[in-house]
């Protein structure tokens, strides 16, 4: 494809694309079914339509299509994440799949873990929120985007938790899955850095400023 990142619309409409605009002119454009619906809202051109039409997805003229059988193993949205995979885009940016049916919410945001694992820098975002996937590692929390940013433990244990330049900082702490004292966390003028030495978790910046 010959592009650096890869923009994978779900098919979740959304009131205000505004917060896609940076990124137009600068991705490819994937679609899982009803993709095309929300590509075509937030004013991007389809590149590549993925999926088996049952979300009313219509592959628009001129995009590489892939049909899907209704009846298979994987989303149409995992199934766009590996045709950009496969092609060699190692950054992208999953919109347009949170909310609405839980099931489906819940398992885009694990396959940022799949992500993770192809060795593919991957994040989602909406109007509210951007959300990466974080093991045995540090992230860095730029300041301004977003009013809060939050670490959600996906393991039992967080071992080694490290967090610096917030408002709240800790040292080689552990956050149990469950305890909410990582939550609602902010930057205080310049960017945070947020260690794991050993567990997986949820990096989630909320409250969209910009």
């Amino acid at each position: 494809m010959g592009t650096e990142i890869a923009l994978i619309f779900g098919s979740r409409d959304c009131a205000d694309w505004s917060f896609l605009e940076p990124l137009q002119s600068r991705v490819q454009v994937i679609c899982a079914d009803g993709g095309t619906r929300c590509a075509a809202a937030a004013g991007f051109q389809v590149d590549a339509y993925i999926g088996d039409s049952d979300s009313g997805g219509v592959p628009p003229e001129g995009a590489e299509r892939v049909l899907l059988p209704a009846e298979k193993d994987l989303t149409d949205l995992q199934a766009a994440y590996e045709y950009a995979r496969d092609r060699g885009i190692r950054r992208m940016i999953f919109t347009a799949c949170t909310g609405g049916r839980q099931d489906h919410h819940i398992a885009n945001l694990q396959l940022l873990e799949q992500a993770w694992r192809d060795g593919v820098d991957a994040a989602i975002w909406d109007e509210d929120n951007e959300i990466r996937y974080l093991q045995d590692g540090t992230v860095e929390i730029p300041h301004g985007q977003f009013r809060y940013f939050s670490l959600l433990p996906l393991d039992r244990t967080l071992s080694g938790v490290t967090i610096r330049g917030a408002k709240y900082n800790v040292e080689n702490f552990s956050v149990l899955r469950g305890d909410t004292r990582t939550v609602s966390n902010e930057t205080v003028g310049q960017p945070a850095t947020v260690t794991v030495a050993q567990g997986a978790a949820w990096v989630i910046r909320a409250g969209r400023l910009v």
